[in-house]
């Protein structure tokens, strides 16, 4: 998105299992933007709130940086009054992202040990309804993952294809372009 649109910028990621551990956000944020600073004019977070409960706001505020809105990601990618709408009409709606769908296996699966404990499944997933996958690119591939991922989780799948256009918009808006 980037390159296609010439902006001027280095990505720098963290773990992406940081979102299973969304206490350890902040903390990452501020240790990898505090060694940036020195190297960049501008630092820019792209991460929504994403379960820190204001935690990164709180770091962005002292360390003077901006970060995507929305309460997490899916807020970036479908908009807010979307997501809202999504779980108002369903609150036992499971979402995944493009890259849930890529990596469920390792993100959801191992992680939460239902590849070694699959009984654990109706603990963590009994009180959904439904997987709704946000499908930013969708193709065959990702098509068979997610309703792979779905059936391991013994839910129907809805599929919303909401493209990149809400990422890009938040992108834009966070580098001032």
């Amino acid at each position: 998105m980037a390159a296609a649109r010439g902006w001027p910028v280095d990505v720098h990621p963290l773990a992406p299992l940081l979102h299973n551990r969304p206490a350890r956000i902040a903390p990452a944020v501020e240790q990898l933007a505090t060694a940036l600073r020195g190297r960049y004019a501008t630092v820019a977070v792209a991460y929504a709130d994403c379960g820190t409960y204001g935690a990164l706001d709180e770091v962005c505020g002292r360390l003077g940086l901006r970060r995507l809105g929305g309460t997490h990601c899916y807020d970036v990618l479908a908009g807010a009054d979307r997501i809202s709408d999504l779980s108002r009409r369903e609150p036992g709606t499971y979402i995944l992202t493009d890259f849930l769908v890529r990596s469920f296996e390792r993100t959801v699966v191992a992680e939460l040990g239902l590849d070694r404990w699959p009984d654990l499944r109706d603990d963590y997933f009994g009180h959904y309804r439904r997987v709704v996958w946000l499908a930013q690119r969708p193709d065959a591939r990702l098509s068979a993952l997610a309703h792979a991922a779905a059936d391991r989780l013994g839910l129907p799948l809805t599929i919303l294809h909401v493209g990149d256009a809400g990422l890009e918009r938040e992108l834009a808006a966070l580098l001032n372009r």
